[in-house]
């Protein structure tokens, strides 16, 4: 009775947009809950989705390189953000990110 639709013809999410909407809310999270490993449950959760569609668009080297940069991200935000501040911080991190991600997986 239900038909469950192709995989070609649902639509794709965009790995750019995961990837930022993980660093960007698994921070907002964790600061606005307080409770950090909150945070770190949005943050892997989204990280894991988007690895799993950079897996089925891309290469595994290019999957391991976008998982690497990923972590990158989140690990560098820190360090920035006694310079910058947290959230310009976790910005300046989701944007790169989402240009790696965008040019590495999403522009086909």
């Amino acid at each position: 009775m239900f038909e469950r639709p192709e995989a070609s013809t649902m639509a794709q999410i965009p790995t750019s947009a995961l990837a930022a909407a993980g660093l960007v809310g698994g921070y907002a999270t964790a600061r606005w809950t307080g409770r950090r490993p909150l945070g770190g449950v949005i943050l892997a959760a989204a990280g894991t989705l988007a690895g799993r569609e950079w897996h089925r668009r891309t290469s595994p080297t290019t999957t391991a390189l976008l998982g690497t940069a990923y972590v990158a991200a989140f690990a560098g935000s820190h360090p920035l953000a006694k310079k910058i501040g947290a959230w310009p911080a976790v910005f300046t991190a989701a944007a790169a990110m989402a240009a790696a991600s965008y040019a590495a997986a999403d522009r086909v």
